[in-house]
């Protein structure tokens, strides 16, 4: 019996570690980044041109990646995305070229999209079959992820161990989980790529949809610009700028481990705006601060306030009436990964125009408006 139920918790467990997967992979790539500018000689611009590349494989292998689960399986594509997240981080650790770089990041970027897109789907499947809500507690293990994945990476470089080591360390934790886990994640996907990702919002989803993009957009930028950020404007030490995103993903863990109990008691709509006016603040104390440590205090207050902006967005998307619910959430699941993966690169075309601070400034007075813009939302 006991055999039994641990067997029938396992499909749960094994969605947690892919999730868990998703966000180390993701974060360790956010201290590397300062190292990789530096090999390249590349300026603000053309790192966020490289960057470009991660979101345009990401986003653009979406699509293909939901026909695929529907013919192979979410089992299948999750061992493919493993595969290329395997291949790509040795190459982002040391590769000195340009072109082989932006080569590098499209299989990055196409590898966390396929893990992305089958982990969300099996997801969906096992809340349908067990009848359970348990997508909120699968993306806590992102973020989780998100956390120890730039701790490592971190603290890893702190103590002088060369970025292919820290890549290599992430690459052993991926093959050893996937091969342990994988296999209890769901191997029939017959409907799950049916719909669409290409939704455009409509009525009140349109405002939600800009909200979630400046909120992924922000996310986005913390991670490939965070060390950079304190590198070059604070002149933190280049070891520990990985530090600045492990702010922001513990503050964002911990603000999403109680925002349920928040928004109870508060409101979506208090929660939203709430949220994005104390975003706004670690931004601009980050822009002001004159020390790293003070920037990087900054960026968790960041982290604390975005927390729950995207959460109850989805939420809400399932409550509205301008657009079939799976629509809207589909609608917002696309923009905000444009935001989230394409947005660093907007934020080193105007880093380069502007310089860094100004682009973080004008982060924030996006940040501003979507604040303001959630006084729209209902509930």
């Amino acid at each position: 019996m006991a055999s039994d139920k641990n067997q029938a918790l396992m499909p749960s467990i094994a969605t947690r570690v892919i999730f868990f997967l998703a966000g180390t992979s993701v974060a360790a790539w956010a201290p590397l980044v300062p190292y990789a500018q530096d090999r390249l000689r590349a300026d603000d611009a053309l790192l966020g041109f490289l960057l470009l590349c991660l979101g345009i494989g990401a986003v653009g292998c979406m699509p293909i990646c939901q026909r695929l689960v529907a013919r192979y399986g979410c089992r299948a594509m999750v061992y493919s995305g493993a595969a290329m997240i395997c291949v790509a981080l040795p190459c982002l650790a040391t590769v000195t070229n340009k072109v082989a770089m932006g080569c590098s990041l499209l299989i990055f970027g196409a590898g966390l999209g396929f893990i992305d897109v089958s982990m969300n789907i099996n997801a969906i499947q096992l809340e349908a079959r067990t009848g359970r809500r348990l997508m909120s507690g699968f993306h806590g293990f992102f973020s989780v992820g998100g956390i120890t994945g730039s701790l490592l990476g971190g603290t890893l470089l702190s103590i002088g161990v060369h970025p292919l080591g820290v890549a290599g360390a992430v690459v052993a934790a991926v093959i050893t989980l996937v091969a342990v886990f994988a296999r209890h994640i769901e191997s029939e996907g017959a409907q799950a790529g049916a719909k669409s990702v290409l939704v455009l919002p409509q009525g009140v989803v349109v405002v939600m949809s800009g909200i979630a993009l400046v909120s992924f957009l922000v996310e986005g930028a913390m991670l490939d610009w965070s060390a950079v950020y304190l590198t070059s404007v604070k002149s933190y030490d280049q070891d520990r700028a990985g530090f600045g995103y492990t702010a922001f993903s513990i503050a964002m863990t911990i603000g999403r481990l109680g925002g349920d109990y928040l928004v109870k008691r508060l409101g979506a709509r208090s929660m939203i705006t709430g949220g994005g006016v104390l975003a706004v603040i670690g931004l601009i104390a980050s822009i002001l601060f004159p020390t790293g440590n003070q920037a990087i205090f900054g960026f968790a207050i960041t982290g604390l306030g975005c927390a729950n902006i995207v959460p109850v967005l989805f939420a809400a998307a399932g409550r509205q009436e301008s657009m079939e619910p799976t629509q809207a959430i589909s609608a917002l699941t696309m923009l905000g990964y444009g935001g989230n993966l394409i947005g660093p690169a907007v934020v080193g075309f105007f880093s380069h125009a502007l310089g860094l601070q100004m682009a973080f400034a004008i982060l924030a007075a996006l940040l501003l408006a979507a604040a303001l813009a959630g006084r729209r939302i209902e509930g």
